[in-house]
């Protein structure tokens, strides 16, 4: 079978035109007659106990359903397992409204359930609390000293612990030509998508229920729904069909949809609860972390000693890990090294993975610290990598099951004229402006899991693809169907990608980078199955002319079937179908690879980024005037959905590196900037030249397909690359994160 010309082409947002023309609905815009609507009232203390709820002072307040506190909440599952998810940490979930305990500032401790929104809200200021304080910690550089090892779980098998030391790292570290020994501080962030987290519930009666949630999986809160709630699984349908951005926050069903459910069950009627923009910085954050570099290398450059430890935060109650120092190792071949990774439990809500978790982190500290040896050794950056360029991922001893980013340094530096700048530090201006260049290497998981679709064609000819996959904005939808035109030989307009609805067959949770090369592969088998089914049925057929034919002679094209020998041989699929008494034609596939051949390579997409800053030489001000990332991700299936992805990594990039920071105040345990006033994220006038570059690459370990994902790595190489340019136009090394302007004033 021939592929098709969907795959690869830059087809534009199938949805594109429901989004823009305000048509497409979210969680908090379906309707029901009679909804009640939910506001959440959240602790104002950091630590201690509720000892009194006064709910006397709404009474005058018109329209107020019920409130639910600790005191009255309803029965719910007993084990800690049953709120477990598929992202859960080690450690104990948290339980909305389960004690008069308080975890943490902003934890939510009532809901009040209202005819309107606006009563609901009004009531929740007026409610009065009295809480018994106790001392808490919050601030991680204050407790560095407490750090201790990850509890191990089953998060292990996608978060590995830090590989075991090799070599001598010591010995080989005090023989180096060039030591580095750096500090580097990332401060907190927090998600801030478009949409707020909704839930809206439709009681159905007899413990069915229809959620519309923002959620980036369906299946995954179903399963919590119905562990949590003692419900029977098929009795909750989840549905998502838009996500208004997500970035990780959507990965674990945050506390509106329990508050929601747990209302709408007690009250048998249907409930709607939204969190507002300050409720946002109660869900997850990137945490802060700390990192110790200490790098080895001789007179060439050649890397023989690496030392990395990140010291990070997470909550009393869970152990939330990231892969932060394993990076180094996979791609520079040092024979020494010691790798460490620890947390320090603190007051705080556990943290929750944000676009490429650790890898931004970590990838940091790694990048700037080779570009510490590179002007010790006045060595070009890029030669540097090149120097230490290995195609086996040297922390495992395994071959890449692809690595093109040799190509990105050579191409990715040819196209932005990095062989222009003066290499000496503070050596170029632009009027009053200092100007720097700066590069580095981005590296991200490229992985593959269980997924489940299902595909149809209808009696008019027209197929169907299920899979209860959400698209949180990345292009999924589009993607999709593109794969499946491919495979089933059709133009897109005769395909239709169903999806976002717990119904339909299993999908994990979409995060990671790896939901296209899941999905698509499930999505790819289902359509061959459906392929190899109309065969039999045609051959079937009275006087069918492929009675003599193999399916592998077969070629699925403009809604036809032909015999490669000869192309007269051929039947309309419509013609097929209607063979089947005027019933659609359907199969359904799961696609996992082979663990044991899958494991034999390391599997991981790449990248390298170069920028350009200017720095306002009286002021500290630092504009990045151009970027470049240099992408190899294997076959690119859309262009067009891929590129945005990528440039939304180079942005968060630079939020990362010059703007975005939530801060806590560690004498009242909260954060004290919980807006988007005082959060700051670039804006139009932050953002100029940014391009994406593309390098040829297929990978058929990965998948069939021969792709891998894009969502991460367009964000991972920006900070330091930005880092290091400020550095090329200052002088001044900066190794905390986000880089304020004062800094370059000192």
């Amino acid at each position: 079978m021939e592929k098709g010309t969907s795959i690869g082409a830059a087809v534009n947002r199938l949805e594109g035109r429901e989004k823009v023309t305000g048509s497409a609905k979210y969680a908090a815009e379906y309707q029901a007659e009679g909804l009640l609507y939910g506001y959440v009232l959240n602790s104002r203390v950091t630590k201690g106990k509720i000892k009194s709820i006064d709910i006397s002072t709404i009474g005058d307040v018109d329209g107020i359903v019920k409130v639910f506190t600790h005191e009255n909440r309803p029965s719910t599952a007993w084990f800690d397992f049953q709120y477990a998810d598929m992202d859960a940490p080690p450690g104990t979930v948290f339980k909305p409204l389960k004690d008069a305990i308080v975890r943490y500032n902003g934890q939510p401790i009532a809901l009040i359930v209202a005819e309107t929104f606006e009563a609901a809200r009004y009531a929740a200021e007026k409610i009065k609390v009295e809480y018994e304080e106790e001392y808490f910690e919050t601030g991680l550089s204050a407790n560095l000293s407490r750090s201790r090892k990850a509890k191990k779980g089953l998060a292990s098998l996608l978060k590995p612990p830090p590989p075991k030391p090799t070599g001598n790292f010591e010995l080989a570290y005090a023989e180096s030509s060039v030591q580095t020994d750096s500090i580097f501080k990332h401060g907190t962030e927090h998600h801030n998508p478009m949409e707020l987290y909704a839930t809206t519930v439709i009681y159905r009666g007899d413990g069915k229920l229809r959620i519309y949630d923002k959620t980036q999986g369906t299946i995954n809160s179903q399963l919590y729904v119905a562990n949590v709630f003692g419900l029977k699984m098929k009795n909750v349908q989840v549905l998502s069909p838009f996500v208004g951005g997500a970035f990780g926050s959507g990965l674990r069903p945050q506390y509106q949809l329990f508050m929601a459910v747990m209302a709408s069950l007690e009250l048998k009627r249907h409930v709607r609860v939204t969190l507002d923009r300050k409720q946002m910085f109660s869900i997850g954050h990137r945490p802060p972390t700390v990192q110790y570099t200490r790098f080895g290398a001789d007179s060439a450059g050649r890397v023989n000693a690496i030392f990395h430890k990140a010291i990070a935060e997470t909550s009393r109650f869970e152990d939330y890990i990231e892969i932060v120092v394993n990076w180094a190792n996979m791609l520079y071949p040092a024979e020494n090294t010691l790798l460490d990774h620890e947390l320090v439990p603190l007051d705080v809500f556990s943290p929750l993975d944000m676009r490429a978790p650790g890898g931004s982190t970590g990838m940091h500290a790694i990048e700037v610290t080779m570009d510490e040896i590179a002007y010790r050794l006045q060595i070009d950056p890029v030669e540097l990598r090149l120097t230490n360029y290995s195609i086996v991922d040297k922390s495992s001893g395994k071959a890449y099951s692809s690595k093109e980013l040799r190509s990105c340094y050579i191409e990715g530096a040819k196209q932005f004229g990095w062989d222009d700048r003066n290499p000496q530090p503070r050596s170029m201006k632009r009027g009053n402006k200092l100007v720097g260049y700066g590069m580095a290497t981005g590296i991200w998981d490229a992985n593959r899991i269980l997924a489940r679709a299902e595909a149809l064609i209808h009696p008019d000819g027209k197929a169907e693809i299920k899979c209860a996959v959400t698209d949180i904005g990345t292009g999924t939808l589009t993607v999709m169907t593109q794969i499946a035109a491919d495979t089933l030989g059709l133009p897109i307009s005769e395909v239709k990608f169903s999806y976002a609805d717990s119904k339909m067959p299993f999908a994990p949770i979409q995060g990671g980078s790896f939901t296209t090369a899941t999905v698509g592969s499930a999505v790819q088998a289902a359509c061959e199955a459906l392929n190899r089914k109309l065969f039999k049925m045609a051959k079937n057929i009275a006087g069918s002319v492929f009675k003599n034919c193999r399916f592998k002679e077969m070629l699925f094209s403009n809604g036809c079937m032909f015999s490669r020998k000869d192309p007269n041989l051929k039947i309309a699929i419509a013609d097929i179908v209607r063979t089947n008494h005027g019933r659609p034609v359907k199969t359904t596939n799961a696609a996992m690879p082979n663990p044991f051949k899958y494991a034999k390579k390391t599997r991981a997409v790449h990248s390298a980024a170069f920028v350009e800053v200017e720095v306002d030489e009286e002021l500290g001000i630092v504009e990045v005037k151009r970027a470049l990332t240099a992408v190899a991700a294997g076959k690119i299936i859309n262009p067009k959905t891929a590129e945005s992805q990528v440039l939304g990594g180079m942005i968060w990039g630079i939020s990362k590196a010059l703007h975005e920071e939530t801060l806590l105040d560690d004498n009242l345990g909260k954060y004290m900037n919980p807006n988007l006033a005082e959060y700051h994220i670039p804006v139009h006038a932050d953002i100029h030249d940014l391009q994406v570059l593309f390098i040829p690459e297929e990978d058929h370990h990965v998948n069939k397909l021969g792709m891998k994902g894009v969502g991460e790595i367009g964000g991972v190489a920006i900070p330091p690359a930005i880092t290091n340019a400020i550095f090329h136009a200052t002088g001044k090394r900066i190794y905390d994160l986000p880089i304020h302007f004062d800094r370059l004033l000192s």
